[in-house]
């Protein structure tokens, strides 16, 4: 017989894989939800967005767990300049942005935008929906 483990649970915010940022290298993302309420959180270089929503209860799924494979992290830049800022989309995002609800010309999803320097001040818009299709939606039933 092996001994039971004991059960414990971690505050929210240690899951997500989110960085402290350092003194005076703090920056600024804001996201928008579906109510249209808006919500400001300092993060650090390196974090990306689906991170940084779900560490903070924002209404993001992430259902692939932030591997690419879902469009469940879509969001809409509202600022045409942040986005020509990021590095373009790959093709394996870019795929699944096909699949997104409400796809814009400034959509990406959470999972691949990075927070640097340059996305200091960041504002994304998550849409009113989200799709998430599995490979169970097209079996025959």
């Amino acid at each position: 017989l092996r001994p039971r483990r004991a059960f414990s649970a971690t505050a929210v915010a240690s899951h997500g894989h989110l960085h402290t940022p350092k003194p005076g290298e703090e920056r600024k993302v804001t996201f928008i939800d579906k109510d249209g309420e808006r919500h400001t959180f300092e993060v650090a270089d390196g974090d990306n967005l689906l991170d940084i929503a779900q560490a903070n209860d924002i209404e993001m799924e992430g259902a692939c767990g932030g591997s690419c494979a879902c469009s469940t992290c879509h969001v809409i830049v509202t600022d045409e300049g942040y986005y020509d800022k990021m590095p373009e989309p790959e093709d394996d995002e870019n795929d699944m942005l096909d699949l997104a609800f409400g796809l814009t010309e400034t959509s990406r999803l959470g999972c691949q935008v990075i927070m640097s320097k340059e996305l200091d001040g960041l504002v994304v818009q998550l849409p009113s929906m989200t799709r998430n299709l599995q490979a169970s939606d097209f079996v025959d039933k």
